[in-house]
């Protein structure tokens, strides 16, 4: 018998007389839906682990481990506080582990699940009415919200819908005004950060035998998973929640509006919370750390975008992706040119493991091919070019992307500035299928969810949809890179003479000219490229040529590549 489950032998309360709630893997908390108002001597409650969702995809080690160690010790949280605990764990999916339950049991109660994956999967249980669903109480916006500020058809706007979500919760507002004068504070919020303030120091969480068991369960029945694990890093207890919250409060917040954007070499925390992953979990809820927040003494414009990325940005993308059917209901002239749904990615998963020496993890020899589920796949502009290996750790000689890549590996984290600016903007320069990028996030971070990665990389990183949800691709060159990060310090590739972002940029733009001729707030950078000369588009496409078959290769990019490209040395 595993430790877990000796110690819920313990204290598991008498199981007759419940009332039986199945609760998912993201909604650990008593203090939302039915947990929070059935007193715990009433009540039962189902937990569920599914090997086969753990092997649904080649998830991040650490990333399981999060989810299982969280899940195992709400189960002991809960039996602490009189509830009646079935614990489950097997090899089906969790449709299929718990329909004999509902036999046994009864038809159970279950708040709406966040992730379209896990509705689909309960629906038999909800046709045959063994399941009865109740809305999520974790949302802190209603579908009325959705319609009247983004829009009752798109393209959606989240400006839009922040303003009528202040407006009607009166969070950071002054009767109908907003404090400040203004609803964001965005353009104040873009300092680079050359290291004063000190960065916040990433918290650590002590060990304890649930914990150290599943790390174990991780590291043998996951083993061609990727990532490292932390063990001290993994924050699964109600108390590791509030230390995580506590620390975040009092060294990140302070700081966090004017580095909100900048990336460094030297911390990938900078002054982020990190408390996303947790957030999606419900072991924090959305609720109580906007209320904490706004109480805080911090600056107006750190506070104001702390405000808009849990009350703004997060309840907006989870709409759009209900609304959507995730991303698979697009209106005409939306991700028109989408690849056929079920497309498999050509790329192997790379099993991303730690040498044990203190060596950049990297990535070594093929686990297994990719076989997971693919879901919508709108490609507005049409790229469906394969992933290249360097977003598996396979260097790729651009230290922003490889630096963002090996901290992912082994942290299953990185800010949203990383994510957005680095990650999926190289990925669309290189015209990289937004299906594979969107599956390979969802891979590889910690808070990654079908609700949340979706509108993220397919709607905005990639511009997969179109104008559906943004009103432009986020696309750069190199100054953006240079001025915001201080990446090119320690770069084989010059920032001024052989980085090839910039030529990817005007290349990308070049062959996307007529599908972006539309979007107007590409009229500008269009403009621009319309006055840039004839030879010099040319040696942007050699560039983007050649180092699209060198990343494919897995091969380094390399100052003479870059040079020989714009010279016109092309291989055949």
């Amino acid at each position: 018998m595993s430790a877990f489950s000796r110690e819920l032998s313990k204290i598991n309360p008498d199981p007759s007389g419940r009332r039986w709630v199945f609760v998912p893997y993201d909604q650990l908390s008593e203090r939302i839906g039915p947990l929070a108002r059935t007193p715990g001597r009433d009540l039962g409650i189902v937990l569920v682990e599914s090997r086969w969702k753990g092997r649904r995809r080649s998830y991040h080690k650490q990333k399981l481990a999060l989810v299982l160690a969280n899940l195992r010790h709400f189960a002991l949280e809960q039996a602490r506080r009189g509830v009646a605990v079935r614990h489950v764990a097997g090899e089906g999916s969790f449709g299929e582990l718990l329909e004999p339950l509902t036999r046994e049991l009864g038809p159970l109660v279950c708040m709406e699940p966040a992730e379209r994956e896990l509705r689909m999967d309960l629906a038999p249980l909800v046709t045959q009415g063994l399941l009865d669903v109740v809305p999520h109480e974790g949302w802190l916006t209603t579908e009325e919200d959705f319609r009247e500020g983004a829009g009752r058809a798109p393209p959606w706007r989240m400006d839009a819908f922040y303003r009528r979500v202040r407006k009607r919760t009166g969070i950071l507002m002054n009767g109908s005004s907003p404090v400040g004068g203004k609803y964001s504070f965005d353009a104040e919020n873009r300092e680079r950060w050359d290291g004063d303030p000190p960065a916040a120091q990433e918290p650590t969480f002590p060990l304890d035998p649930i914990k150290e068991e599943v790390l174990e369960l991780v590291r043998t029945s996951f083993v061609a998973h990727p990532g490292t694990l932390r063990p001290h890093h993994l924050p699964a207890t109600a108390e590791d929640a509030a230390a995580m919250w506590s620390w975040a409060r009092s060294e990140c917040l302070p700081t966090f509006g004017p580095f909100e954007d900048a990336m460094s070499t030297r911390s990938r925390t900078l002054f982020h919370t990190r408390i996303s992953a947790l957030l999606n979990l419900h072991r924090l809820l959305p609720r109580d750390v906007l209320e904490d927040a706004v109480a805080l003494e911090t600056p107006l414009a750190g506070k104001e975008g702390f405000v808009r990325q849990v009350l703004g940005w997060r309840e907006f993308v989870r709409h759009l992706h209900r609304t959507t059917d995730g991303f698979r209901e697009l209106p005409e002239g939306y991700g028109a040119e989408a690849e056929p749904e079920g497309r498999q990615p050509t790329v192997d998963v790379r099993a991303v493991v730690d040498d044990g020496d203190g060596e950049p993890a990297a990535a070594r020899s093929p686990s297994r091919s990719w076989s997971g589920p693919q879901g919508a796949s709108p490609s507005f502009l049409g790229a469906a070019n394969p992933l290249p290996e360097a977003w598996w750790g396979r260097p790729s000689g651009m230290n922003c992307l490889d630096e963002v890549v090996e901290g992912v590996w082994e942290e299953a984290y990185g800010h949203h500035i990383t994510r957005l600016m680095v990650l999926s903007n190289l990925a669309t320069l290189l015209d990289v299928s937004p299906r594979e990028l969107t599956d390979w996030f969802w891979v590889a971070y910690s808070d990654a969810y079908d609700w949340v990665v979706e509108p993220n990389v397919l709607g905005m990183g990639t511009f997969a949809s179109g104008p559906l949800m943004t009103t432009k691709p986020y696309v750069s060159g190199t100054p953006y890179i240079r001025k915001m990060s201080d990446y090119c310090q320690a770069c084989p590739l010059d920032p001024e003479r052989t980085c090839p972002w910039s030529d990817l940029y005007w290349a990308f733009l070049a062959r996307h000219e007529d599908r972006l001729d539309g979007v107007r707030r590409m009229s500008l950078p269009l403009s621009s490229l319309r006055r840039r000369s004839k030879e010099k588009r040319g040696a942007d496409a050699r560039v983007f040529r050649e180092v699209s078959r060198a990343l494919g290769r897995g091969d380094r990019i390399t100052p003479e590549l870059v040079i020989g490209a714009r010279n016109g040395n092309e291989e055949g």
